[in-house]
């Protein structure tokens, strides 16, 4: 199981992503999908301020 869903997540991959449509491993549809299926983790989200720790 664990392989499937790395093999799913690398389809995906940010990076690969855009090479696998034009090529037709994966469709816009499929990424579309796989992107409404991922969790809302904006609350696990921490932020900092720009430019912190520079001197003005």
């Amino acid at each position: 199981m664990r392989l499937a869903r790395a093999l799913q997540e690398k389809l995906m991959d940010v990076r690969l992503r855009d090479k696998l449509i034009a090529e037709g491993k994966v469709t816009k549809e499929e990424v579309k999908k796989y992107l409404e299926s991922m969790p809302d983790d904006t609350n696990n989200a921490s932020y900092t301020e720009e430019n912190s720790g520079e001197e003005e």
